[in-house]
């Protein structure tokens, strides 16, 4: 898939389920469990040890699949060599955007003022991600728009079932979810993840 092609779908299923694992055989089970319930984008952090262990037990679901919590263009490329279709890092940095450019692959950076933004769509991003959300509210996104009305943003961290719908119907372009679908399998397992990711995708098509 081209790099248009990949944005596209994230904007089609609107929920990227951010995966931190205590280890890579987690992040894949929690991955499986997130796209049981419907999620079709999941982002693999390397946070992770050994996550690109789990971006192999990954490559036969039907799921996008990224990698987050990138911190330097090394870390971008062994993600891209392991499968990652899009690149997610908590704040912009120029030596990722270059080498996602260069192969052709989104790069998604955490951004939280005007500045930041720009410095990041001049780079080439097409969708920025607002980190940490919870400081914000969603008509934050309309107040962005405004100076730079071509800026798509993905809302991350503090996003639930509650707000969720406040910010897509603001202007997001997809949610960013995870401490949620992490709690729900730490306290209620496989199946626990399972509901909770239905409850995501069935509240999108409401």
């Amino acid at each position: 898939m081209d790099k248009h092609s990949i944005i596209h779908r994230i904007k089609e299923t609107k929920v990227v389920a951010v995966i931190r694992g205590q280890d890579a055989k987690e992040a894949a089970q929690l991955s499986k469990a997130a796209v049981e319930g419907g999620v079709r984008a999941i982002e693999l952090t390397y946070t992770t040890p050994g996550i690109e262990e789990a971006f192999n037990d990954l490559q036969n679901t039907d799921a996008l699949l990224g990698a987050g919590s990138v911190l330097d263009s090394e870390t971008a490329r062994l993600a891209i060599l392991a499968g990652a279709n899009f690149i997610v890092s908590p704040y912009f940095v120029n030596g990722v955007a270059e080498l996602c450019n260069r192969y052709g692959i989104p790069y998604m950076p955490g951004c939280m003022t005007i500045k930041e933004m720009a410095t990041a769509m001049e780079a080439g991003c097409d969708v920025l991600k607002l980190f940490p959300a919870n400081h914000f509210e969603p008509s934050f996104i309309k107040s962005v728009n405004g100076p730079l009305p071509n800026v798509r943003v993905m809302p991350t961290g503090g996003i639930n079932l509650d707000n969720m719908k406040d910010w897509l119907n603001a202007g997001a372009v997809a949610i960013g979810i995870g401490s949620d679908l992490n709690k729900a399998y730490q306290n209620g397992g496989y199946e626990a993840a399972v509901e909770l990711s239905g409850k995501y995708m069935q509240k999108i098509a409401e």
